[in-house]
């Protein structure tokens, strides 16, 4: 029999010849090319597209400010410490806590120097920004009270809560300027709209040099039940008076929303707001005491509204929850919450 050559020739033409080697060779080459070719079409290709966001579950946008949790959400100090509730602030994924200043506890005028700076160390170990200072102080202490007393007492309370967040490296300072009306107080006497005005102003005007020299800002709250600063324009009218960096504004979105709406504040006070409080308020109920506020998006804020204003005028800082009932049982589940409740509101879902 005869015997197959393997690398016989193979006619390619007149006067040339290819051996079927260089044949397969070829045609190895060639189909090579082919795919090299699709794979780098398939990579100029666009990227699919991301799944579209579901808007029945979170904002589809990202919004910048950022979370936080005020200290009254915490049973503090009852059943829990202050390294417990900034623990479980870090735990439940707030970027900071608001801490409040009393007569008696970790924060208040007991306090030394050292005190105040093992309260910054602790949240620079857990992890945790302080984002501004509250106080309740503000209602036994007006600082438009009729009582030379209680009014000279608010303005030396606000210069040491000053003095301490200049101490803890905070920036924020919240301070309710005056009020015509304390409706849960039985102990203050109605101030004259003009005459609380005049005193707030000569008060605020006291500690702004202080302020100024100690890099703390002062943030007036607008607080529809105090009967003094009721509209937006009043509020930057106040402000705006004392012609400083050092008085800004602190926006509280509950507290206005007996009869007005949230969103429309947001771009009258404009850059002038430097923190911010998140209040849940519902205009269905008729009870106008501090019961009135619940847990956020238990209401009828309209949030959507609220954070498009905030983007407008590029507002970057803290969002707040405030509320003033931790839960009897189970406290950590209202921190949980909120903290859910938070990320679809800004967008983290």
């Amino acid at each position: 029999m005869e015997k197959t050559n393997q690398n016989r020739c193979v006619p390619l033409g007149q006067n040339r010849t290819v051996s079927r080697r260089d044949a397969i060779a070829a045609g190895l080459a060639s189909t090579s090319m082919a795919l090299a070719a699709s794979t780098n079409a398939q990579d100029a290709s666009p990227p699919p597209a991301a799944p579209t966001k579901d808007a029945r579950k979170s904002s589809p946008k990202r919004y910048r400010a950022k979370k936080s949790i005020n200290q009254w959400a915490f049973p503090y100090p009852d059943r829990m410490s202050l390294r417990e509730c900034m623990q479980l602030a870090k735990d439940a994924g707030f970027d900071g806590i608001e801490l409040n200043y009393d007569l008696d506890n970790d924060l208040s005028p007991k306090a030394s120097r050292k005190d105040l700076v093992g309260i910054r160390n602790l949240a620079d170990e857990i992890g945790i920004e302080i984002s501004g200072l509250c106080s309740f102080l503000f209602w036994p202490y007006p600082l438009s009270s009729l009582d030379a007393a209680k009014r000279n007492r608010g303005i030396e309370l606000a210069g040491l809560m000053a003095d301490a967040a200049a101490t803890m490296k905070v920036e924020n300072l919240l301070v309710v300027p005056g009020a015509v009306h304390i409706p849960w107080r039985d102990d203050h006497t109605p101030v004259p709209n003009d005459k609380c005005e005049a005193l707030a102003r000569e008060a605020v005007g006291s500690l702004v040099s202080g302020a100024e020299k100690k890099g703390v800002s002062l943030n007036m709250e607008n607080i529809f039940f105090n009967g003094f600063l009721m509209t937006p324009m009043e509020m930057n009218d106040f402000v705006d008076s004392f012609g400083s960096d050092a008085v800004q504004v602190h926006y509280d979105t509950g507290n206005i929303s007996m009869f007005q709406h949230a969103e429309h504040w947001v771009p009258i006070l404009g850059k002038r707001t430097k923190n911010i409080h998140f209040k849940e308020f519902t205009k269905k109920g008729t009870d106008y005491s501090l019961e009135t506020f619940r847990p956020l998006l238990d209401g009828t804020t309209n949030w959507p509204a609220v954070m498009d204003e905030l983007e407008k005028i590029d507002y970057e800082g803290y969002v707040t929850f405030e509320y003033f009932h931790p839960y009897p049982h189970y406290p950590e589940a209202l921190i949980y919450q909120t903290s859910d409740s938070l990320d679809r509101i800004l967008g983290r879902m």
